[in-house]
């Protein structure tokens, strides 16, 4: 029998979740997802992602796909799948694709949102979906910091320590930062790949910046160092959100 290739658009709360990968029995993305086709299909399946995000980390558009030899139509399987999944996980689009289409290794770009709420005071509600920031942040700074890390470089400044991957190269193809309200900065980054806790590296570099004595310029020597130890803190995870994958 042909095995089709369904592709799954998916929203998520990660506050609950150990990341995307499953992890034995920990509660993960992926797990829920695998164990919910399976029942819908009544076969074992493999949900490739786009990428794995990490412990705490929502999406707004993750692109998933699996293999099936289940006939039922896509429409139905988004229904039965919203169906079982809980309230912090929905399937948004379902469809059929080509056999050669791989959420991540099919994918051009991705981008990422970084949530900051600069704000004197805390938010209850946001605690799971903002970074908070008390002192006042220069967004004028770490605008022309962000703008240096456009276009292709060398980001192992930005990759988590003990990554084993064999090139840190990759290419920013648009970094923004904006007030969304008066409390509210969002940071996008889109590249052409990411690497380990990268976004969470720049967005924690760029609250220094804001927040400090440095002028923006202090990001170029901090790409070029090609060293973990002269970037800033790691961003905690609630504030990061796996925007958009292009294909």
């Amino acid at each position: 029998m042909t095995r089709r290739n369904i592709k799954l658009v998916l929203e998520y709360d990660g506050t609950a979740y150990r990341g995307w990968q499953r992890q034995g029995n920990l509660p993960t993305i992926q797990k829920i997802l695998e164990e919910s086709i399976a029942r819908i299909t009544q076969e074992p399946v493999i949900l490739h992602g786009s990428g794995r995000t990490d412990a705490g980390v929502h999406a707004l558009n993750q692109v998933a796909n699996f293999r099936t030899s289940s006939r039922i139509p896509a429409a139905n399987l988004l229904r039965g799948l919203n169906s079982l999944l809980p309230g912090d996980i929905v399937i948004r689009e379902t469809e059929d694709v080509d056999e050669e289409f791989h959420s991540r290794y099919s994918a051009k770009s991705k981008s990422y949102l970084y949530r900051i709420l600069n704000s004197p005071v805390r938010s209850p509600l946001q605690r799971n979906s903002a970074w908070f920031i008390r002192c006042c942040l220069d967004l004028e700074k770490m605008a022309g910091a962000i703008s240096l890390l456009c276009g292709k470089h060398d980001f192992t400044s930005f990759c988590a320590a003990g990554s084993d991957v064999k090139s840190c190269v990759r290419t920013i193809i648009r970094a923004e930062i904006e007030r969304e309200t008066e409390q509210v900065i969002t940071i996008s980054v889109e590249a052409d790949g990411f690497l380990r806790h990268m976004v969470r590296n720049i967005v924690g570099t760029l609250v220094e910046i804001g927040a400090g004595q440095d002028s923006s310029e202090i990001m170029r020597d901090i790409l070029e160092a090609k060293d973990r130890g002269c970037a800033g803190i790691t961003a905690p995870p609630q504030g990061l959100f796996l925007q958009k994958v292009s294909y």
